[in-house]
């Protein structure tokens, strides 16, 4: 389970073994930008495309949802300063829609008519520091996405499947070994 703890430990781990990391490219789990608060951290711009699409699907049918769908597949085709200018906008024209609350006859109180699409929105407003950071250090050359991360995730996970049913010490090991090789 990757939580902010497990984080943490892995960095003090790599950090004791002598390793210095310079940046860190995250998906987004919540609070693991925390972990790596005194470095330069970059949100994956495709999984962040990806959360927004499975609040909004990559269809929507409301106009609102539609245009914010629209901004979003701009994140990588746009700079910061651009992406926040559009999201300011979007969100100043919806903002009342956004607002709008729906009284049901099952709770008490009023609830938000359009929360999927106010979560989607706010993933965005949240995650806005982190979707850029690579364009701020240009030197580190930190990619804006984990796609080659996750390709090696992939291998590692092929080679496992041929050993299938080992106990979980030797998969470590295994996985150690592999990791190794590929730091040679």
């Amino acid at each position: 389970m990757e939580t902010p703890a497990v984080y943490r430990q892995g960095r003090r781990a790599l950090e004791a073994e002598g390793w210095v990391i310079q940046a860190v490219v995250i998906d987004g789990k919540p609070g693991v930008a925390r972990v790596f608060g005194d470095l330069p951290v970059q949100i994956c711009q495709f999984h962040q495309v990806k959360t927004v699409g499975r609040y909004l699907t990559r269809h929507p049918k409301l106009r609102a949802a539609e245009e914010l769908w629209r901004i979003t597949l701009m994140l990588t085709k746009v700079d910061e300063a651009t992406f926040t200018r559009l999201l300011d906008a979007w969100y100043k024209y919806w903002q009342e829609f956004l607002n709008e609350k729906t009284t049901c006859t099952c709770c008490p109180r009023p609830r938000y008519t359009h929360k999927r699409l106010r979560s989607a929105y706010r993933s965005l407003r949240i995650n806005l520091p982190y979707l850029f950071t690579y364009l701020k250090y240009p030197d580190y050359h930190i990619p804006n996405t984990t796609n080659c991360l996750d390709g090696m995730f992939s291998q590692i996970k092929n080679r496992l499947a041929v050993h299938r049913g080992l106990r979980q010490d030797r998969r470590y090991k295994i996985i150690g070994e592999i990791l190794s090789g590929e730091r040679k």
